[in-house]
C-alpha cells in the first residue's frame, strides 16, 4: 500500500454516529471496530468506537474513534477537513450536508480569488472548509 495522509478524528463517545452520517455524505464504504472487540473491559467502552475508517470511491479517507475514559476532547480546535474540486454540484451537495444542524462561518459563495468557498462547523463540532474551484478558461 501506498504512504496517504488523512484525517483521523476523535469524539467523545459519538464516533459511531458521526461516522454513519459522514458515510450519508460522502457514500463509500465504513468499517468500524469497538474497544470491546479488541478486549477493553473498561465500564461504558466495550461498545464505542477504537477504530473506524470510511473509505469512498472518490479516494476520500477519513478515519475516527472514541476517545477512552480520561483523555480530553476539544472538538475542531486545530484542525479543519477540506472538501474541494470542481464538481460544483457534487461538492454544494456536501456543504449542504454538512452545514445542516452545525454552524455556517462563512458561507459558500464567490471569494475574490474566483473559487466558491465556504466554511461549516458540523453539528459534531468537526469544522469543514469546501472550495470548488472556479473554471478554468
Amino acid at each position: 500500500m501506498a504512504s496517504r495522509l488523512n484525517p483521523y478524528l476523535n469524539f467523545p463517545g459519538n464516533a459511531r454516529e458521526a461516522m454513519e452520517f459522514y458515510q450519508q455524505v460522502f457514500g463509500g464504504s465504513l468499517r468500524m471496530s469497538t474497544f470491546g472487540e479488541f478486549g477493553a473491559a473498561e465500564p461504558g467502552t466495550a461498545d464505542q468506537i477504537m477504530h473506524a475508517m470510511l473509505e469512498t470511491d472518490r479516494g476520500f479517507t477519513l478515519m475516527a474513534s472514541d476517545l477512552p475514559p480520561g483523555m480530553e476532547h476539544t472538538p475542531g480546535t486545530t484542525i479543519s477537513v477540506s472538501v474541494s474540486g470542481d464538481d460544483a454540484d457534487e461538492l454544494r451537495r456536501y456543504w449542504e450536508r454538512l452545514s445542516e444542524g452545525g454552524v455556517v462561518t462563512m458561507p459558500l459563495e464567490k471569494q475574490m480569488w474566483g473559487d466558491e468557498f465556504g466554511m461549516c462547523t458540523d453539528r459534531f463540532g468537526i469544522p469543514w472548509m469546501v472550495d470548488i474551484t472556479r473554471p478554468q478558461g
